[in-house]
């Protein structure tokens, strides 16, 4: 294939004028057939999200590679090797997901396994399960990803923040989907960010913050940038078409706009949109995190709304999500979230 004009004979020539022609997309924030909760996989396997990757014009994937409890790395790896093997419609390459990131203390072979990027949760949580990391386990990874070459990917919450809030609001009552975005605001986010820039500082290793998702946590990432840090930056396409309103919907509508961190307000969504047209942000990606609503399985009926499998589907709508305003309809994107929109 190639572009441009007089290029000869051809056995077929498309006539790309007043058009954008633009080269496959990587899409390197994506979650396939990962284990959420007792009896709850995500609803694509390599399968069905490569496939919903193509028809969005991404000919490169990167899933997280999700370590389980008292496995190892490379075992980790391999299994997601074998789920992907014969399944893919696009090139796939893997992130390591760190639960145990005391694992880095095993040395660069053991938390490496052959990987270049590794992804850490500073407060993830909920009743079935938790994950964070400590400051001391940060800097342990930190400073193997030194060792080894790796770029750290870290999600950006403060636990202990959420944990607060969270508990205080279930006391109250209040566990509508609306209250995950009231239990962990733009501050938990905010201060995460800059304590994991701090951080990386110290040990002096290249870091990314993913899905940022307001201008304060964009103002850390760029503060540090203007200090020479080597620190990259990450949004995604429900930063910038979702807001929190999107959440309070009536009979648990609201919980297919639930991710985390949470949508924001319009001021957000417009800081998001500044991030990435002055480079602030290096990566716009999906962070594809689907599940089903309606689960014939009975996946999504849970005890508690705050255990419910959530989250919007958005993988095959990246290139939408940002394209749509970008050629001067902004606001109009694709923003209804959906799950299995292709099937």
């Amino acid at each position: 294939m190639a572009l441009g004009e007089d290029l000869g004979a051809a056995d077929e020539v498309i006539d790309a004028r007043g058009r954008l022609v633009l080269p496959g997309g990587i899409d390197s924030h994506v979650h396939f057939a990962q284990p959420s909760g007792p009896g709850i996989v995500m609803a694509d396997d390599f399968e069905s999200g490569t496939r919903a990757a193509a028809f969005g014009g991404n000919t490169l994937v990167m899933p997280f590679c999700m370590q389980q409890k008292g496995q190892s790395l490379r075992q980790a790896v391999k299994d997601y090797h074998a789920k992907a093997e014969g399944s893919c419609h696009v090139d796939v390459s893997f992130h390591l997901d760190h639960l145990r990131p005391d694992a880095a203390r095993a040395g660069p072979g053991a938390a490496g396994a052959g990987r270049r990027r590794l992804h850490l949760l500073q407060g993830v949580h909920d009743l079935r399960r938790t994950w964070r990391c400590s400051d001391i386990q940060l800097l342990e990874v930190f400073s193997t990803a030194r060792e080894t070459g790796a770029l750290v990917m870290v999600h950006a919450e403060n636990y202990d923040a959420i944990r607060f809030l969270t508990e205080r609001l279930e006391r109250a009552g209040n566990t509508a989907p609306k209250f995950h975005a009231t239990s962990r605001p733009i501050p938990v986010e905010r201060e995460a960010t800059h304590r994991a820039i701090s951080l990386a500082e110290l040990v002096d290793v290249p870091i990314m913050i993913v899905h940022v998702s307001n201008g304060e946590s964009m103002e850390q990432i760029r503060w540090a940038q203007q200090r020479g840090l080597k620190v990259f930056g990450e949004t995604c396409p429900q930063y910038l078409v979702l807001t929190e309103k999107d959440l309070d919907g009536l009979n648990m509508e609201g919980a297919k706009y639930v991710c985390s961190p949470p949508p924001r307000d319009e001021a957000s969504q417009k800081a998001c949109w500044l991030g990435l047209e002055t480079g602030v942000f290096q990566v716009f990606s999906s962070d594809h995190c689907p599940f089903r609503y309606d689960d014939p399985a009975g996946q999504a009926h849970a005890e508690g709304p705050h255990q419910l499998p959530l989250g919007a589907e958005r993988h095959s709508r990246r290139r939408d999500a940002a394209a749509d305003p970008v050629l001067g309809r902004r606001g109009e994107g694709a923003h209804h979230a959906r799950t299995s929109s292709w099937r």
